[in-house]
């Protein structure tokens, strides 16, 4: 065989903190190639220990980013992941098996999230959460969308059979960086609001305040976590009317983030649109 069969990618921005322990969890792939997104830490110092290929520049958007580091890939198969994720060994053996073996296009990856030290498997999607995303694929077969905040993901190919290993996702700190990724969201989501040019009306947003809310508090069972689903539930309910706020009655929303670093992995990929 010519060439990897596995690229492991990581895309980074300031991420000295985490960076080398995500990507020492990454020794198994055949090569690991790490985008620098205007970094102004010792993230690029800590990613020459580990990585093969160093991809920098300056993007405003999370797609064309992703997409760069798509491209530097050379392996068949590619493994994406951020510093904030973690591959346990159990589920390096299992992607390095699905790899020599599949035929399929892509696979989900299972995913546990925590809060702080506090792993909350329930409730998680309306926008705010995933409980698992197709972080494995060949090569060509996933292409991540324009969008500031949730890109949408398109997948060609067969989907292959679920990992059953879990990646390990250290999703916020604490309640107060949970409510300030919020606020993030809301903004970048303005954003794409205004750009759109139909920004939705204010009582259809009221309205999805409670369907989201069942969506994760029930449908998902954001109940089994008491407090912490709970808090899930309403941030990805307030997440339509925060933006819808911030796109028609604060003009400045979002001004920050056209020349600050946009969020990265808090931007939650949706392999399918209209969630609620």
């Amino acid at each position: 065989m010519n060439g990897p069969r596995l690229s492991a990618l990581v895309v980074a921005h300031n991420e000295e903190r985490q960076l080398a322990e995500c990507l020492a969890c990454l020794g198994f792939a055949d090569e690991i190639v790490v985008v620098l997104d205007r970094c102004h830490d010792c993230s690029r110092e800590i990613a020459l220990r580990f990585a093969g290929r160093l991809v920098e520049g300056n993007w405003e958007r999370e797609g064309p980013r992703r997409r760069a580091g798509i491209d530097a890939c050379r392996g068949k198969w590619i493994l994406e992941v951020d510093a904030d994720e973690r591959v346990t060994p159990e589920l390096a053996i299992e992607i390095r098996r699905v790899v020599e073996t599949s035929s399929a296009g892509w696979h989900l990856i299972p995913v546990d999230n925590y809060v702080g030290t506090r792993l909350v498997r329930w409730g998680w999607g309306a926008s705010f959460g995933r409980s698992a995303h197709a972080a494995l694929f060949r090569k060509g077969v996933k292409r991540w969308g324009e969008e500031r905040v949730h890109p949408i993901v398109s997948l060609s190919g067969q989907q292959g059979q679920s990992l059953s290993s879990r990646l390990l996702h250290y999703v916020d700190a604490d309640i107060s960086e949970m409510l300030q990724r919020l606020d993030r969201y809301t903004s970048a989501r303005a954003l794409d609001l205004r750009d759109s040019g139909d920004i939705g009306s204010y009582r259809e947003n009221l309205r999805r305040i409670g369907s989201r809310f069942w969506k994760c508090y029930i449908g998902r069972r954001g109940y089994r976590e008491g407090p912490y689903g709970f808090l899930i539930a309403l941030c990805a309910a307030l997440y339509p009317i925060l933006s819808y706020l911030k796109a028609s009655l604060d003009p400045q929303a979002g001004s920050a983030l056209l020349t600050g670093p946009l969020p990265a992995r808090d931007e939650r990929e949706q392999l399918t649109a209209g969630d609620g």
